[in-house]
């Protein structure tokens, strides 16, 4: 089994607006969209693509970068994926992802981000995350509340069947789920309620559109210490059993199997991952 990655926080950052991209490189989050889509208007995508160019040519880097880019059919399409393979990207956000045979035909050699965002998206979603080389699945849940013509809820109703049907898609196929952004930056207390449901929903984290919502994220889709401490003790109790031939053991009264010494463990490894420094790349 492959240990997870950690994609607590997932932060979109407008190409065209260098000093937010710059200020990127020092924030806490475990990975960095740089957006030349919906964040940047068509009079600024040729300089937005300049900009990203340059910032991932300039490295210092702690986390993954991906860059979104234009849509299939968009007239800046083919220099934004020029752009992102030649400098150094370390994936490709695909906007409105619905064709999985469109995915598969890129080819790029690149990890792929798949974008959620429309109806056609969420009935092939388990088709588009089964394409080898897309390595997850991100929700843009405004677009498809629109085109759903849906009302706004606290709790996401309407978007409900959506949300668990990415996640099922994604997890299905061994690929990262991640989940919608939360547009109130204001709104703290709304913000890590929705966190807790997305992760209650099988999110492997969020995606967030300003650095006051990182460590949100990363409290909701993280280890605490108490976590990992019950997570020793679980393996404890379970390698003892093990060691006297046991197939199964009991840890404060609950039967513990293979599966939750694996849950363990990977709630281990993300503990270290969190714990340890990004290193500059």
């Amino acid at each position: 089994m492959t240990a997870p990655a950690l994609w607590r926080s997932v932060l979109y950052v407008p190409g065209d607006k260098p000093k937010a991209v710059e200020k990127a490189r020092g924030l806490e989050a475990d990975a960095v969209i740089l957006d030349l889509e919906d964040a940047v208007a068509p009079e600024a995508k040729a300089q937005a693509r300049e900009n990203v160019r340059l910032a991932l040519r300039a490295g210092g880097w702690r986390v993954p970068v991906l860059v979104r880019v234009n849509g299939l059919g968009t007239e800046h399409e083919h220099a934004d994926r020029e752009m992102a393979l030649l400098s150094g990207a370390a994936g490709l956000v695909l906007p409105k992802t619905e064709d999985a045979r469109a995915v598969a035909a890129l080819s790029l050699g690149l990890p792929l981000w798949a974008m959620i965002e429309t109806p056609a998206g969420v009935l092939n979603a388990a088709a588009i995350a089964a394409v080898p080389g897309v390595a997850g699945l991100l929700v843009g849940a405004n677009d498809l509340a629109r085109v759903l013509r849906t009302e706004a809820h606290p709790e996401r109703w309407p978007l409900l069947h959506a949300l668990s049907a990415v996640v099922l898609a994604a997890r299905a196929a061994g690929k990262v789920p991640l989940d919608a952004v939360f547009n109130d930056i204001t709104d703290t207390d709304s913000f890590a309620r929705e966190c807790a449901q997305g992760r209650m929903l099988g999110f492997a984290g969020k995606t967030v559109i300003h650095p006051g919502q990182i460590a949100g994220a990363n409290a909701a889709y993280g280890v605490t210490e108490e976590q990992a401490a019950e997570a020793r003790a679980l393996l404890d109790a379970w390698e003892t059993a093990r060691a006297e031939g046991k197939s199964v053991a009991t840890h404060r009264g609950a039967l513990v199997e293979q599966m939750h010494a694996d849950d363990a463990r990977d709630n281990l490894t993300l503990w270290a991952q969190q714990t340890q420094p990004k290193s500059t790349s």
